[in-house]
């Protein structure tokens, strides 16, 4: 009963005009950026970050939420069309979407992505509802040496579970950490790290390195990788319909698919990415044919598009039960949330039940707008990828701009928002992830706040730190993630070096 209270409660909250408006807003432009290549959620909800202080709390996550799920459903649009991931999740979706385009089925792969996005995101959203209570209770337990080892847990996993180097994670995250150190003390009151430059005295603002790392360096790359203008043609609506054999091997995929997605999504650090490659892996593995993947299986689709997006809702899982992003997107979320003056944690569904309960009504809502724009819409989208670069990206940098100044009127963050494109796109160059540094830099100041409460609870007995059961098994399993790491980071320079011997 509690359960249908607090979902009556929810889209009692979700169903407002306003509400309901901007959640319309939110997955319009989220699937809008993410059929455009190179741009990505987190770039988007960079943007939009300064909007929403304008915002009622409930009704900003609401449009952000939007944007980031819708993002994911948009993404595989530019990716089955011209093969050009709109987010990186996406990226897997090139291997047997674009070929089915090049058979001249472009309309079934669309159609059958569409799908298997509102099954999982379904899915979603069900775990979502069912488990986000049970882990806010558990997580009432946590005291300041629970949360230093779950923060712990979430800067490892953050750093090691990745697509690049494991060591290069470790260092971005630990690079993350001490820019989140800078600016006052607020024990001592003392200014760290400003180098005499007092802009920074109130810290770097999240803004200006979220817009300058994702968005500004992201414009960068995709100058440097494109010319001109992209060209599609058109998909008429009968050769969006699968045949019934392909209808029934999607099934199963889109079963697997979506149960990958709800276990990693719940997982800090990992995400929509990890989830839709392991989930292409494990059907790639378990087919019966693994010669047709690659080549237009309908099953590399529906697996990838399901698991990513169920992941893309169960991320919200421990960012807002426990204050741990799942993802850098959802260190966003955290942010947004943190202007507004709201924390994240298992308080936030008994003293804010309206915005908590809100929130999930509106991922049914969403998740089905989603759907209806989805299919009618491809035609627009497609259109939209013939807008020249030349005249697409200087819009996109003057919007960061006029986004970065708007939060503080200074002009300071502007630059600090373009410096921090450059280093992005240097770091991208060198092989280094940013998102790792995005999550080390929001838990960065959370973390030395509960690290300080709880030494000074125990007087200074660091052992205090691994008392408790909860705490003692958190930095164990923190400890083996790191161990995992390095070896594998280190296990494939081996047989390299033996051929090279051999050789």
């Amino acid at each position: 009963m509690d359960l249908l209270a607090n979902l009556a409660l929810g889209f009692a909250t979700a169903l407002t005009p306003t509400n309901l408006f901007y959640c319309f807003v939110g997955v319009f432009l989220g699937t809008f950026i993410g059929v455009l290549p190179g741009i990505g959620a987190l770039a988007a909800v960079s943007m939009l970050l300064p909007v929403t202080f304008y915002l009622e709390p409930t009704t900003a996550l609401v449009m952000l939420a939007g944007v980031y799920y819708g993002a994911e459903y948009g993404g595989s649009i530019a990716s089955i069309l011209l093969n050009l991931p709109g987010t990186p999740s996406a990226a897997v979706t090139c291997l047997d979407g674009h070929p089915l385009a090049k058979q001249g089925r472009a309309g079934v792969a669309l159609f059958m992505t569409t799908m298997a996005s509102f099954v999982g995101g379904t899915i979603g959203i069900v775990v979502l509802t069912f488990f986000a209570p049970a882990l806010a209770a558990f997580a009432l337990a946590f005291g300041p040496a629970e949360y230093v080892a779950v923060m712990t847990l979430g800067l490892i996993a953050a750093s090691a579970v990745g697509q690049g180097s494991p060591v290069k994670g470790i260092a971005m995250v630990v690079l993350g950490l001490l820019l989140g150190f800078v600016g006052t003390d607020i024990n001592s009151g003392y200014a760290r790290y400003t180098l005499g430059i007092p802009d920074l005295r109130d810290g770097i603002s999240l803004i200006a390195l979220a817009m300058g790392l994702f968005g500004l360096s992201e414009v960068i790359a995709s100058i440097r990788a494109s010319t001109g203008s992209m060209t599609a043609k058109k998909i008429p609506f009968r050769s969006m319909l699968p045949t019934r054999p392909e209808a029934r091997a999607s099934l199963a995929p889109t079963a697997r698919g979506t149960t990958i997605g709800s276990i990693f999504g719940t997982l800090p650090g990992t995400g929509q990415t990890i989830a839709a490659f392991i989930a292409y892996a494990v059907e790639k593995r378990v087919g019966r044919d693994p010669a047709r993947f690659g080549k237009g299986a309908i099953e590399g689709i529906m697996a990838p598009e399901s698991a990513n997006n169920a992941a893309a809702q169960t991320a919200f899982i421990p960012t807002l039960t426990m204050g741990i992003p799942g993802s850098a997107t959802m260190a966003l979320m955290l942010g947004a949330l943190m202007i507004h003056g709201i924390q994240p944690g298992p308080q936030l569904m008994t003293t804010h039940p309206d915005m908590f309960w809100g929130l999930v009504a509106s991922f049914w809502i969403g998740n089905v707008l989603l759907l209806i724009l989805n299919i009618p819409l491809i035609g627009i989208w497609v259109r939209l990828l013939r807008i020249p670069y030349q005249l697409l990206y200087p819009a996109i940098v003057v919007l960061i701009c006029v986004g970065v100044y708007a939060i503080s009127n200074n002009v300071f963050d502007v630059g600090l928002a373009l410096v921090f494109g450059v280093v992005g796109y240097g770091l991208r160059l060198l092989g280094f992830e940013p998102a790792p540094l995005l999550i080390g830099f929001i838990l960065g100041p959370t973390f030395e706040e509960n690290l300080r409460r709880a030494l000074l609870l125990s007087r200074g007995d660091v052992t205090a730190l691994v008392e408790t059961p909860i705490a003692a098994g958190l930095f164990a399993a923190a400890g083996l993630l790191l161990a995992w790491a390095l070896w594998a980071s280190l296990r494939p320079r081996r047989p390299t070096k033996v051929e090279t011997v051999e050789g």
